[in-house]
């Protein structure tokens, strides 16, 4: 039986993707910085775990926890959106923390294992955003690239023992708790200069006659990413996500 690591499964992409992998008989280990049993199915076959991904101590810990894993995935993230001019460096840093730091030490933590194994896989939940550009999240934006960057130069380096490495890049979804999880870090949204901006921002975040991603597109592409080895390093999860890529090709 194999088994998958999740970082941020209290919710979105990172509980419907346990949801998936339990449903296809695997053990699963569901990471949250305060652990729910009552979000996901009962099952033998899970478990749930603290984690702050930055906290290198819990870091250690979670990781000792679970033990042999044949596949990471980062997802745990927060949101900010704020004028890029107006956005603390206090909050810049907050972003990077978790998004790109957390990320990379998770990364860090199990590669010694996968590496001596000669095997294991490392999905990374990235953004469409770092292919298409829109305003008021230049600092969330920025840190998905750097995770985009930082998967594709280790990939490199762990091919040749047997590991490998992907990036799935969701599109807007209304299914996340992207806008709750960003309020403590909006900043500068009532700026004069800036009303106009905002105001299209918004509107486009809760359009939903435009195509979306469902957090069962995320699932599926971590799934493809996780155990198909002829998958592409970066995967889109969405129809909005999938229309971007096509036009980056």
């Amino acid at each position: 039986m194999k088994t998958v690591m999740i970082t941020g499964c209290s919710s979105g992409f990172g509980l419907e993707t346990a949801r998936y992998f339990l449903a296809r008989d695997w053990r699963v280990v569901a990471t949250m910085r305060t652990p729910r049993l009552d979000v996901l199915p009962p099952s033998d076959r899970l478990s749930v775990l603290a984690l702050d991904v930055t906290d290198p101590e819990s870091v250690r810990k979670a990781v000792e926890a679970a033990g042999a894993i044949d596949v990471l995935v980062n997802n745990a993230g927060i949101a900010a959106a704020s004028p890029a001019e107006l956005t603390p460096m206090a909050t810049v840093r907050e972003v990077f923390e978790t998004n790109t730091f957390g990320t990379i030490a998770m990364t860090q933590a199990v590669a010694p294992q996968f590496r001596q194994r000669k095997a294991g896989v490392v999905v990374n939940v990235s953004s469409s955003v770092t292919r298409t550009v829109y305003p008021l999240i230049a600092a969330y934006s920025a840190s998905k690239a750097a995770v985009n960057a930082f998967t594709e130069s280790m990939a490199i380096e762990l091919k040749p023992f047997g590991v490998r490495l992907r990036l799935v890049l969701p599109g807007r979804s209304l299914e996340t708790n992207f806008g709750e999880n960003g309020r403590s870090h909006m900043h500068g949204l009532d700026h004069e200069a800036y009303v106009g901006i905002v105001q299209k921002f918004f509107a486009m975040m809760g359009d939903t006659s435009s195509p979306l991603t469902h957090a069962q597109d995320v699932a599926e592409a971590v799934w493809r990413a996780a155990t198909d080895p002829s998958s592409p390093m970066r995967i889109p999860a969405g129809a909005d996500a999938e229309a971007a890529a096509a036009e980056a090709r």
